[in-house]
C-alpha cells in the first residue's frame, strides 16, 4: 500500500524539530563549557533580526512588496527562522531570570514549529493522498474504496490544513511578548 504518511512526511518534521532541540542543546552547552555564557546573552539580537528579515517574504506573499522570487524569499524564511530559532533558544539557554522572556520563548518555539507543520507536511501531505489516491484509482478500486483506503491519511491531512489558523496568531503572540522582553531590556541596561 505504499508508505505511509506518517513515515514519510511527519517522521522527517519530527526529525527537524528535534535537530533543532539539538542544535539549542549543543549551542548551551558549548558556551558553558567553554566559559562563553555572556555570549549567549548576545546571541538573541542577530536571531531576532534574522526573524524579522524573514518576514519580507511574508510581505511578498501578501503584496505588500512586488519585488523578489516568492520561492526564493520563502526558502530564506524558513532559513532565517530556523536559524533565528536556533539562537534565540540558545540566547534563553536554561536560565529562567524572568517570566516574559520564557514567555516569549515559548510563543517562539510554538511558533517555529507550526510553521515546520506548513513547509514540511502540508503541502508534502496533500501530495502523498493525492498520489495514494490516484496509486488505488490505477489498481482499478471504486472510488468509495480508494476513500476508505486513504481514510486515515485524509483525516490526517485535514487536521494539519488547519495550521494557517494557528500559525499567524501565535506569531503575533511572540511578536508582542518579544517586544516586552526587548523593551524592557532596553530599560534595564540603560540603553533608553
Amino acid at each position: 500500500m505504499g508508505t505511509s504518511l506518517w513515515r514519510q512526511h511527519i517522521l522527517p518534521f519530527t526529525l527537524l524539530v528535534g535537530l533543532l532541540a539539538a542544535v539549542t542543546l549543543a549551542g548551551d552547552y558549548f558556551l558553558h563549557r567553554l566559559n562563553l555564557v555572556w555570549v549567549g546573552r548576545y546571541l538573541g539580537i542577530p536571531g531576532t533580526l534574522l526573524i524579522i528579515a524573514s518576514l519580507i517574504y511574508s510581505l511578498r506573499k501578501r503584496k505588500y512588496i512586488k519585488t523578489g522570487n516568492p520561492g526564493t524569499l520563502l526558502t530564506l524564511h524558513e532559513f532565517g527562522t530556523w536559524i533565528g530559532s536556533s539562537l534565540v533558544l540558545i540566547h534563553a539557554g536554561i536560565h529562567f531570570n524572568a517570566i516574559l522572556p520564557w514567555l516569549a520563548t515559548v510563543a517562539m518555539g510554538v511558533n517555529a514549529v507550526s510553521g515546520m507543520v506548513g513547509k514540511l507536511l502540508l503541502d508534502r501531505s496533500r501530495r502523498h493522498v493525492q498520489s495514494q489516491r490516484e496509486q488505488f484509482r490505477l489498481r482499478g478500486l471504486s472510488q468509495p474504496d480508494v476513500e476508505q483506503a486513504v481514510f486515515w491519511d485524509a483525516v490526517t491531512l485535514d487536521a494539519m490544513t488547519k495550521w494557517r489558523k494557528v500559525h499567524i496568531p501565535i506569531f503575533i503572540v511572540f511578536a508582542t511578548l518579544a517586544l516586552g522582553h526587548i523593551i524592557s531590556i532596553f530599560l534595564f541596561w540603560g540603553w533608553i
